[in-house]
């Protein structure tokens, strides 16, 4: 197939997953990695672009979009005040160290082995989403010291093998530590920076021995970084709008049961082809 018609084709698919992701990631504040990877995931391949490292393409590329939609989140909490730097500073390192050590073991994963993690990982996420509940409490403050220098880098490191920002995993963990949900959402923005910066500069220089697609550089592919970005800043407005005209914790529920079969096709996949 000419490489302009498959262009064009998976411009099409891109656009799509940009609207849905962005009008998701409005209306229920989840962010875009838990839907990008799987629909990268199964658009590469429709595209005929599977090998033993579409995963790697997939996370590297969610992780790039990730950089600039959560600069601009943590900007637009900053000036409400929402974001807590304290957490945000103290917490940042360990969250690098995990995400560079994420990135190396990406690197060296075949994508049968990656989608299993991201299935066992979305699972878990799909069921806090689905049965979890506001209130639930571990301790009154966040964790310092060793706990804090154990959790930081599992945070960075789990979020770079499903290539999603902080949001999943950060704004749990600092709900269950006493934090207020909107200090919580803001500062895990924050997380999302400090995840996928350094994680994306690693995967640009990762060896990609299989066909990739038209403008990509190492683990990450420009086109679907591009549009995903683009159709994201348009769409993410009408999810917030819709957000305020309706009750938005009946559909995060739903979309809880809804990542739950999307974890459970993606594991499928892995052991089933």
């Amino acid at each position: 197939m000419p490489e302009t018609v498959l262009l064009l084709q998976m411009t099409l698919l891109l656009l799509g997953i940009g609207a849905f992701a962005g009008v998701l990631a409005g209306l229920l504040g989840v962010g875009g990695g838990i839907v990008l990877v799987p629909a990268f995931f199964y658009a590469f391949q429709t595209l005929g672009y599977d090998g033993p490292q579409l995963m790697q393409m997939c996370l590297a590329t969610s992780l790039a979009t990730i950089i600039v939609t959560s600069v601009r989140s943590v900007h637009s909490h900053n000036k409400k005040g929402a974001v807590d730097w304290n957490i945000l500073r103290t917490w940042a390192p360990g969250i690098v160290v995990g995400a560079v050590i994420g990135m190396l073991v990406v690197a060296q994963l075949r994508s049968v082995t990656l989608q299993i993690i991201f299935g066992v990982l979305a699972l878990i996420v799909g069921l806090y989403m689905t049965f979890g509940r506001a209130d639930w409490r571990l301790a009154d403050a966040m964790p310092r010291g060793p706990l804090r220098m154990v959790l930081s880098p599992v945070l960075g490191f789990m979020s770079v093998l499903m290539g999603i920002g902080g949001g999943s995993f950060g704004v749990p963990v600092m709900t269950l530590f006493n934090t207020s949900i909107h200090r919580a959402v803001a500062t895990a923005a924050g997380f999302g920076v400090v995840i996928a910066v350094p994680a994306v500069v690693g995967f640009l220089f990762v060896d990609m021995a299989m066909a990739v697609p038209p403008l990509t550089i190492g683990a990450v592919n420009l086109v679907a970084f591009g549009i995903i970005i683009a159709m994201t800043l348009i769409t993410a407005p009408w999810g917030v709008k819709l957000a305020h005209a309706m009750d938005p914790k009946p559909l995060k529920r739903a979309f809880g049961v809804f990542l739950v079969l999307v974890a459970l096709n993606m594991m499928r996949k892995a052991f089933f082809g």
